[in-house]
């Protein structure tokens, strides 16, 4: 019977963030077509589990796996930070990862073998073979574990198939992973440029950790995706290049000059504080595969992306998802896992479309509603059944401080009915004297945080279009017309505090064009058009097909703007001298997950705007290019930077370029694709760079501008 490893799991949910590592989902099916050694049978997936030291960090990580009987504690066990002493493992079975239905002979638990316990303030070791008073007491110093442990490193580079989990570890079951093995690997993938091979070293990594301490994987998870915490919780360490630079020039005696200089040489602050301190074979030959095992094998591992992701997009919480793969495995996540207010799930998104007669030809089977684009903030508003309020930026950024006017208009507007609900709508600045939207730069001068009511100087309004959760229960799954009747009958309008969005249901092309122009009228962007009935449901962090957005901008050749992040810029002459002249910028291939150029840009800038963005990025700048930028070789930028900003760029149109890299090999095969006459519309402060236009997108919207040239011959079905 076939069995999903429980590495495959785990792999999936760290690789749904960890792009800036390049590992990628789709290259996991390289150890997952020969399941033998992960069979249930297997006794390397025999595994201990201790309590958690990172509960200290995080309170809530570890509540859905901790309910475990305590033992008395070891005297040889290291000492941890826990609150509480560790205590002796208590070895347990990877739970049964295949699918329901499927009959699965329970694997047995293998015994705990004899493990050298190692005290951590003593770093010392006794020997299992001596017993009682004839036990010697060995000491082991950092640099020899080191040694050690950095001699066993090349293991996780094996093949899956050929990799032990226990061949690495230089610890016992049930004690804490060594901060330094993370950092080893780091280092090993740090000097790696191939995409399979790092995905190799993070899943026998992650292996390592499941036969050793399987407590510490979610630690391991949240670190190796670069974050501390859920992003809605707000955990930041907050330190930068500025702080760990004065850190090091105090701790080694050196200036700040000095350490910036060799920061600039040696372009990583981990080798500058190291400057400043001065193949196994397999036991027996695997059964051979059939095209039936492997198209299955495929298979199986589809639905399990496909279950692993929604569950993600529906609670993109580490401290949750982790657990529950462990303990009931990727089958029982939709059971596990689901939609909880508190929590902000990732916003649904709006293709764009570019003419009302495109519209009524995409949805003329359907129902379909009309919506006024508002130029705002989206927000996305959490009301507990406690009475209090989380406010989540689309980026799931927690700005309940920066709209304490918002917490008190939906909690005074709501229907006394209502107990909970989580709410989709747009912010937007309002002159409620006027009865008028104001712009998106006024809404931007409003302060970031800790927003005192009666300082506020730009009011907004809360402009609501959806309801995803009411009263205990979601709405995800209903069909938007569903969801806007609960919207309606949930609260009360008020103008300029509280208003439902602007719309029509109609399919006659004179109608939507008006409504079109009567929403640019009143400060809109546009409209957003949505089906009511078929294929209506709200899809978490998609791009959908079933949600269109056409604004005014798009009657243009291009059509819609582009988000892109600039990666090198060209230093200026004459009145740009001392400031970058123009940038290079890159959209976003998550297949290949790596940067591709698109343009150089430097016309949109006032000399204000030049200057704040020179100024930003000076403190990215990096000694060379990261190995997964894509750009010609006859691009020679005068400096490089880290991804780290995320640019609306707007252009005339679109064309081939020998030049450019983006979405090279999807229109054409060895060229990509180029903006003509792009400018800076502004700086996407609520995107990350991972965020930014994809290579798929610049597709689309190539293909979409040549159906609106009536010369073109090759005029596919846009789909």
């Amino acid at each position: 019977m076939l069995l999903l490893p429980p590495p495959f799991t785990l792999t999936l949910t760290v690789s749904l963030s960890l792009s800036r590592s390049r590992s990628a989902l789709k290259t996991l099916s390289s150890f997952l077509v020969s399941t033998k050694p992960f069979s249930s049978k297997n006794p390397n997936l025999t595994m201990s589990k201790p309590p958690s030291a990172f509960d200290a960090l995080m309170s809530n990580a570890r509540a859905a796996a901790s309910k475990k009987k305590p033992q008395s504690s070891s005297p040889n066990k290291r000492k941890t930070l826990d609150s509480n002493p560790p205590q002796n493992p208590k070895t347990a079975k990877i739970p049964n990862s295949s699918p329901p239905g499927n009959a699965v002979s329970d694997a047995k638990p293998e015994e705990s073998s004899g493990t050298k316990q190692v005290k951590e303030n003593g770093n010392c070791a006794q020997d299992p073979k001596l017993s009682g008073s004839e036990k010697k007491t060995k000491v082991i110093s950092v640099e020899e574990r080191v040694a050690q442990l950095k001699s066993k490193m090349p293991e996780l580079k094996k093949k899956a198939g050929d990799f032990d989990p226990r061949s690495v570890a230089s610890w016992g079951k049930g004690e804490r992973v060594p901060f330094m093995f993370l950092c080893l690997v780091f280092d090993m993938i740090s000097n790696e440029s191939g995409r399979i091979l790092i995905t190799d070293i993070v899943c026998n990594m992650l292996r390592t950790v499941m036969v050793t301490t399987p407590d510490d994987l979610v630690p391991i998870v949240y670190l190796s995706a670069n974050r501390i915490a859920p992003a809605h919780e707000g955990l930041e360490l907050g330190i930068g290049d500025a702080s760990i630079i004065k850190a090091l020039a105090e701790a080694f005696g050196r200036t700040e000059v000095q350490v910036k200089k060799q920061y600039q040489v040696l372009g990583d602050l981990g080798l500058v504080a190291k400057a400043s301190r001065s193949s196994q074979s397999m036991m027996r030959k695997p059964d051979a595969l059939t095209v039936t095992k492997v198209f299955n094998t495929f298979q199986l591992i589809a639905k399990a992306v496909k279950i692993v992701k929604q569950a993600y997009s529906l609670l993109p919480v580490y401290d949750k998802i982790v657990p529950a793969l462990l303990s009931g495995g990727v089958w029982n996540l939709p059971k596990t896992c689901n939609f909880t207010p508190g929590v902000p799930v990732g916003p649904m998104l709006a293709k764009p479309t570019k003419t009302v007669q495109e519209i009524v030809r995409k949805f003329q089977d359907s129902e379909f509603t009309c919506e006024y684009k508002y130029d705002g903030e989206r927000a996305q508003i959490h009301y507990m059944d406690n009475g209090s309020v989380e406010i989540y930026s689309r980026n799931a950024e927690r700005n309940t401080g920066k709209f304490p006017d918002v917490v008190i208009a939906v909690s005074r507007l709501k229907k006394s009915s209502v107990r909970s609900f989580v709410l989709d709508c747009e912010l937007v600045a309002y002159n409620r004297e006027k009865q008028i939207i104001l712009p998106f730069q006024t809404l931007s001068t409003r302060a970031r945080k800790n927003v005192d009511v009666s300082d506020i100087k730009v009011d907004v309004c809360i402009f609501a279009f959806d309801m995803l959760y009411l009263n205990g229960q979601p709405l995800l799954q209903e069909e938007l017309k569903v969801r806007r009747e609960h919207l309606y009958g949930s609260f009360e309008e008020e103008a300029g505090f509280f208003q439902f969005a602007t719309a029509i249901t109609s399919n006659d092309l004179d109608e939507i064009q008006k409504f079109q122009d009567s929403a640019v009228n009143a400060s809109c962007e546009g409209l957003i058009i949505k089906t009511l009935t078929k294929d209506a449901t709200y899809e978490p962090a998609k791009r959908s097909l079933n949600w269109l957005k056409l604004k005014k901008d798009y009657m243009d050749n291009l059509g819609d703007s582009l988000d892109l992040v600039p990666i090198a810029a060209f230093y200026g002459r004459g009145k740009r001298t001392g400031f970058y002249g123009a940038f290079l910028l890159a959209c976003y291939d998550s297949n290949n997950e790596e940067f591709q150029s698109i343009c150089k840009i430097g016309t949109g800038f006032s000399e204000e705007v030049l200057e704040k963005c020179s100024t930003n990025l000076t403190s990215k700048v990096i000694p060379e290019p990261k190995s997964y930028y894509r750009y010609a070789d006859s691009m020679n930028p005068d400096v490089w930077f880290e991804p780290a900003e995320v640019w609306e760029v707007k252009a005339a149109d679109l064309t081939i370029s020998p030049v450019h890299r983006a979405a090279v090999g999807i229109v054409d095969p060895d060229k990509g694709i180029s903006l003509r006459f792009p400018r800076l519309m502004r700086v996407r402060e609520d995107k990350k760079p991972e965020e930014a236009t994809s290579s798929e997108q610049v597709a689309e919207m190539y293909n979409s501008q040549k159906h609106n040239h009536p010369n073109d011959q090759d005029d596919d079905e846009d789909d």
